[in-house]
């Protein structure tokens, strides 16, 4: 039977580990047994607190390279000890960063093919955030923030210094991690696990996400557009129930606007989980009504019949007068969601919306007709539960 190698290519902080073990999981659900092999574990079960030291990565320290050599030959040896044992893909999954790294693994695994997938994230604010994310690692227990992060930072230079993009190898997929996108590749055809795999990396994968929007503010009740404006009481209570609604269920990161209103309805749901992870996006900030924000809808109509009649007329593609259209929004929103889907990798998120904003979330998911994301329904009341895969696809609106 015809078996497989994957061996993960990357700098650190680029989404190998979240991307390997999409491509684990979602093989096991095909039935295919696939197991992932990780250098980093091995490197810290063997060399302990010596190896978080930058230098143990630098190229001229011979004891590190030595070192690392050793642990990525190990791990290759287990990984073909399994698939010999019954396994079908083993996933190596490490920065082979470096040509010589690559060359050693397609001569040393030559039983059966190795499909080599590098992972690109040239975007600046997930960039950061991932690597701020490794400084909260147990290897770091021992730093200061500030000490972890240049320790890991001057890590990656060294890993920088050695890094070669695929591309001499036989079989390979460069692919966008930020963006769930293929980018290039030299199809390993033949091999009956490729076409699983590469829809597992094109594929969108949420596992448990909440769409919820905004308790009702002042300008709710006033019939205003836009603005910053506070929750009102019920708005509070609101908030104050989507907490109770979603306790006991596991919220491990929490996305909100720049907006008061979003902070002040996920404040309760954060309060309970003090070991969440929270950011605020502007990507998620309500569509921008530009000459109109503030503005109530009848003094549009009023001072404005152009942007009521614009926007009767075509209320998806038309802009406010300085503003926004929905067109144009859902740029930005799709950019906020590939940011917050791969922060979060496998971990279930919340994301606490408006109502231009949760529109165009939820027809990223459902693919919906342009002209109707300004007529969908999100109310104050209820969140959405999305959980995607290959082969799950939930999809519900729940009052709480």
């Amino acid at each position: 039977m015809q078996k497989l190698y994957v061996a993960m290519v990357g700098l650190p902080a680029r989404g190998k580990s979240t991307l390997a073990r999409r491509i684990r999981d979602g093989l096991l659900a095909e039935g295919i047994q696939a197991r992932i092999f990780n250098n980093g574990d091995m490197r810290r079960a063997m060399m302990g607190a010596e190896s978080t030291e930058p230098d143990f990565y630098n190229p001229d320290n011979s004891f590190g390279r030595e070192a690392r050599e050793l642990i990525a030959r190990r791990n290759m040896q287990q990984a073909r000890t399994w698939l010999a044992e019954g396994g079908e893909v083993a996933i190596l999954d490490a920065t082979n960063a470096s040509r010589a790294r690559r060359a050693l693994i397609e001569k040393t695994l030559n039983d059966y093919p190795v499909l080599f997938v590098e992972c690109v994230n040239e975007d600046p604010l997930l960039l950061n955030a991932c690597i701020r994310r490794k400084t909260t690692l147990p290897e770091y227990a021992a730093y200061s923030e500030e000490e972890a992060l240049q320790s890991f930072l001057k890590r990656i230079d060294y890993y920088q210094t050695i890094y070669d993009p695929l591309g001499e190898e036989k079989f390979w997929l460069c692919v966008d991690s930020t963006a769930n996108r293929i980018l290039d590749e030299r199809a390993c055809e033949g091999s009956p696990y490729y076409p699983a795999i590469r829809e597992i990396l094109v594929s969108v994968w949420v596992h448990s996400l909440y769409l919820a929007r905004h308790g009702q503010t002042e300008f709710n009740v006033q019939g205003r557009i836009g603005g910053n404006p506070p929750l009102t009481a019920k708005g509070r209570a609101q908030a104050e129930a989507l907490a109770r609604h979603l306790r006991g269920r596991e919220v491990e990161w929490v996305f909100t606007s720049t907006r008061l209103r979003s902070h002040e309805t996920a404040a309760p749901v954060l309060a309970e989980r003090p070991g969440a992870h929270v950011m605020a996006l502007k990507e998620f900030d309500e569509i921008w009504a530009g000459d109109c924000e503030g503005m109530l809808y009848a003094e549009i109509r009023e001072r404005m019949p152009e942007v009521t009649a614009g926007r009767n007329a075509d209320k998806f593609g038309y802009a406010y007068p300085n503003g926004e259209s929905y067109a144009i929004l859902r740029e930005r929103v799709q950019r906020g969601l590939r940011r917050a889907l791969f922060l979060a990798g496998d971990s279930p998120l919340l994301i606490v919306g408006h109502q231009a904003i949760n529109r165009v979330l939820i027809t990223l998911f459902l693919r919906q007709r342009s002209e109707d994301v300004p007529y969908i329904y999100i109310p104050q009341n209820q969140y959405y539960h999305i959980s995607l895969t290959p082969r799950r696809k939930v999809f519900e609106r729940i009052p709480y």
